[in-house]
């Protein structure tokens, strides 16, 4: 039993190192503030309000003034929906031009951060300091994620064992992991009280 005990011991010292390291991050969260930061879109007063009453299918109205003019988004059934102020018909995808500027007025309060845009693909723009912002269009919204936040999430996935990437394969990890050192302890507590027993 002594071997065995050996055994786990070792075999839960990686862990163990992995989770106390961890720990110990999570407890005073350095870089936190500028990783998850929020960016927000930079809206302006509105000059015109709209009130359409003929549209029984809509459950919510947010009107916008952003850079790049009158925004009005509408929440159906079916989720929100990026309309024209005038025509109230759906807005296409704004081009890259249009994204620029959207996201140029966002990120110019904090260009130690976000430096400036590097390209632009679609929904996801790039900068000169590697952060990843991803516009989200329907519901005017913008989203950011930097090289610290990659660690920062790569040591979340290590603190909770997930270490393969693969959902069932981690959960399955996890309670391995919790059984052994459940098992280490009792074989521990078994070990005491023999030892107690002899002497």
């Amino acid at each position: 039993m002594k071997k065995l005990h050996q055994y786990l011991g070792f075999l839960m010292l990686l862990p163990f190192i992995a989770w106390a390291i961890t720990g110990v991050f999570f407890f005073f969260k350095p870089g936190y503030k500028e990783a998850y930061q929020p960016l927000l879109i930079k809206y302006y007063p509105i000059e015109t309000r709209i009130f359409p009453s003929n549209k029984t299918d809509w459950l919510e109205i947010r009107q916008l003034n952003t850079i790049l003019g009158d925004h009005l988004m509408v929440k159906t059934l079916e989720g929100w929906q990026h309309l024209s102020s005038k025509t109230l018909t759906e807005v296409e995808q704004p081009n890259s031009t249009e994204i620029a500027l959207l996201v140029n007025d966002a990120i110019k309060s904090n260009q130690a951060r976000y430096g400036e845009i590097k390209s632009i693909e679609e929904n996801l723009i790039t900068t000169t300091t590697d952060v990843r912002i991803t516009l989200d269009w329907n519901n005017m919204t913008l989203r950011q994620q930097g090289v610290d936040t990659d660690f920062i999430n790569t040591i979340y996935n290590i603190h909770y064992l997930r270490w393969t990437g693969v959902k069932a394969l981690d959960q399955v990890l996890g309670v391995v992991g919790l059984f052994l050192v459940l098992l280490l302890a009792g074989i521990g507590v078994l070990m005491t009280i023999k030892k107690h027993k002899t002497t």
